[in-house]
């Protein structure tokens, strides 16, 4: 069979098998959608809060109707003990709990400064953060107003008492995430382990497709086949690569900060390795569709610990070095680092390096595993 041939034949099975399409373009044009939608708002507005007034001062309800005017909360409930917001928080009715204290309005007239207590979920950081902020900037600007009526009270004029009200001020200017939301800082890196997710579906589905069946890979050598069957699969991941990191990133608006030849350069290794594994599980697994069920079960363990969603110092030490057998931990934080946060070729050289290994590894695992079953299955077909 020469080369021509052996590529109609590899495109043809690929093509004509229903799940391998599914998962190739099915599953990844399907992600490109899905996965940014429920982050499409960004970050959380108007969360339900309570508001427990054990001060009843006009000061007190002005707070309330200035907590209820930011954006980031909504005050849904007015309780008159904290019993009550518990249990409403219990029950799901609202986020977070907001204690206006006993001598509020005394303690602002005498100088001093009440603590506004809040209570809520903080496992739901995100929300948790936003209701904080939201009544963070409502009680700093009744602050700023109380202390620039002390100020002109006690004589100084507007203009300077404006100026006065606080010691400093805040210039925040957010780095490599400037919407501060969550498309920004979670798809991107999800989408490089969905490519590595679905190739390796896709390249293990071929091979158990394939096991106790007469075709033309029984008349090809198991390099050259692997070898048409690499080609086949980065070309095409190239075609679907370049959709997720040019018109997705596009349509999502996310940072693209890195050229095409890097991106390009980059995805090589990260999809030989992929495409590795993928061949080396399906020449192991018994039945075809473990193939998917393994590689679905281990999409959540390397989400979190490719150094992203947690710090890879506050991640325990074996977890670590599991995670770095895979192509996705060092293919994420380079392609972060290259794409998002403008850096140079030379500060993702020890990831890209370490990618290139990987692809080596895995290959010559893919050889080996591959061609050992073919040996048995022919054996057992023979049989």
């Amino acid at each position: 069979m020469n080369l021509l041939t052996l590529i109609k034949s590899e495109l043809k099975a690929l093509l004509s098998n229903p799940v391998v399409v599914l998962t190739v373009f099915g599953g990844v044009v399907f992600y490109s959608f899905l996965y940014p939608l429920p982050y499409s708002n960004q970050t959380p507005r108007e969360q339900p809060i309570s508001v427990v007034n054990l001060d009843m001062s006009q000061t007190s309800f002005k707070l309330e109707r200035m907590v209820d005017a930011t954006p980031q909360v909504n005050v849904v409930r007015r309780d008159h003990s904290l019993e009550q917001a518990r249990n409403a928080f219990l029950n799901g009715e609202i986020s977070g709990i907001l204690v206006i204290p006993e001598h509020f309005y005394k303690d602002i007239l005498l100088g001093k400064s009440p603590t506004l207590a809040y209570a809520g979920d903080a496992s739901y950081f995100l929300v948790y953060g936003t209701i904080v902020e939201g009544l963070a900037k409502a009680g700093g600007t009744l602050a700023a107003q109380t202390t620039v009526s002390k100020l002109l009270l006690e004589g100084q004029p507007l203009s300077l008492a404006e100026e006065q009200y606080a010691a400093t001020k805040l210039n925040l200017k957010p780095t490599f995430n400037p919407r501060m939301g969550y498309v920004d800082y979670v798809v991107p890196a999800v989408f490089v382990l969905i490519l590595q997710q679905t190739m390796a579906m896709a390249a293990g589905l071929m091979v158990g497709t394939q096991k106790l069946g007469k075709g033309y890979w029984r008349n090809v050598p198991p390099a050259q086949l692997l070898a048409v069957r690499f080609t086949v699969l980065i070309v095409i991941y190239y075609l679907l690569s370049m959709y997720y990191f040019g018109a997705s990133f596009t349509m999502q608006g996310v940072n693209q900060l890195a050229h095409a030849g890097q991106l390009l350069t980059l995805l090589l290794p990260f999809l030989i390795a992929s495409c590795a594994i993928g061949i080396w599980l399906g020449s192991v697994t018994p039945r075809r569709e473990l193939v998917t069920l393994v590689v679905l079960i281990s999409s959540m363990p390397l989400i979190f610990s490719a150094g992203f969603i947690w710090p890879v110092e506050m991640i325990p030490s074996p977890i670590v070095w599991l995670s770095k057998l895979f192509p996705s931990t060092p293919a994420i934080q380079s392609f972060l680092a290259l794409n998002q946060m403008g850096a140079d070729w030379t500060q993702i050289r020890e990831g890209y390096l370490q990618i290139w290994f990987l692809a080596v590894v895995w290959s010559v695992f893919a050889y080996l595993a591959y061609r050992r079953s073919l040996r048995e299955d022919f054996r057992e077909y023979q049989g």
